[in-house]
């Protein structure tokens, strides 16, 4: 999409359910002007920007942060109304996807991430696949049939970041709760009762799939909340 002074706009990159949440939250009122003094108390300066600019690719305010009538209507809209608002909005706001030799129903993951580079090159890669992201779930909600490839390779990115954000955690909770003294006979009773059960733990394992994986740090992670629980108890 071309801007009045003919730069090209970024196509969406904030997260998909921030989008989907901020339309559900303005079924409460339509502002006359979406503005900084309308988001500011809700999301950070980078996401309210970033929400602002999907807006106007999407058309869904003007220039101006005007609401549009697409807008209202999507607002007002609900089950198969609001996918097929979603469906219009999208065909036009990427036509460069929906109108052209590309064919989401057969593509690959990879080749939706290369019409985006292709079509905005000065797209970095992480704004890239957040732009792929943003676009995966937005047709999830008008209907437009994705391919299998697509829909695959996007479930298992989601479990992989999902992983690596328990694993983040998980880390974080074991080096700041965890207290092991270096000499054996001062660990007191809990804490060796707990270091025991973590020693029974089975072994992560690396090769794992990512869905073993997420398994892995979410019961670990109960087990360490259980345990430390226990500690404070007594």
């Amino acid at each position: 999409m071309v801007t009045e002074r003919g730069r090209k706009r970024l196509p969406p990159y904030v997260s998909y359910r921030t989008f989907r949440n901020f339309v559900d939250g303005l079924q409460e009122g339509i502002p006359a002007r979406i503005d900084r003094s309308y988001w500011g108390d809700k999301w950070s300066g980078s996401t309210g920007t970033q929400l602002v600019g999907a807006l106007r690719f999407l058309r869904l305010i003007d220039s101006n942060g005007i609401p549009t009538s697409q807008l209202k209507q999507l607002v007002s809209s609900k089950g198969a109304e609001r996918a097929e608002i979603l469906k219009q909005i999208s065909s036009e706001a990427y036509g460069f996807l929906l109108q052209s030799s590309f064919d989401p129903e057969k593509a690959t993951y990879a080749q939706l991430e290369e019409a985006f580079n292709d079509t905005y090159q000065q797209l970095t890669s992480d704004v890239a696949r957040k732009c792929t992201k943003f676009f995966i779930g937005l047709a999830r909600d008008a209907g437009i049939s994705l391919s299998q490839f697509i829909i695959k390779r996007s479930k298992a990115k989601v479990a992989s970041t999902k992983t690596k954000r328990i694993a983040q955690k998980v880390r974080a909770r074991t080096n700041r709760n965890l207290i092991i003294p270096q000499n054996s006979e001062e660990i007191p009773g809990q804490i060796s009762w707990n270091k025991t059960l973590i020693t029974k733990f089975p072994t992560f394992d690396p090769t794992w799939p990512d869905e073993v994986k997420l398994k892995w740090f979410e019961a670990f992670g109960e087990l360490l909340r259980r345990s430390f629980s226990i500690v404070s108890e007594k």
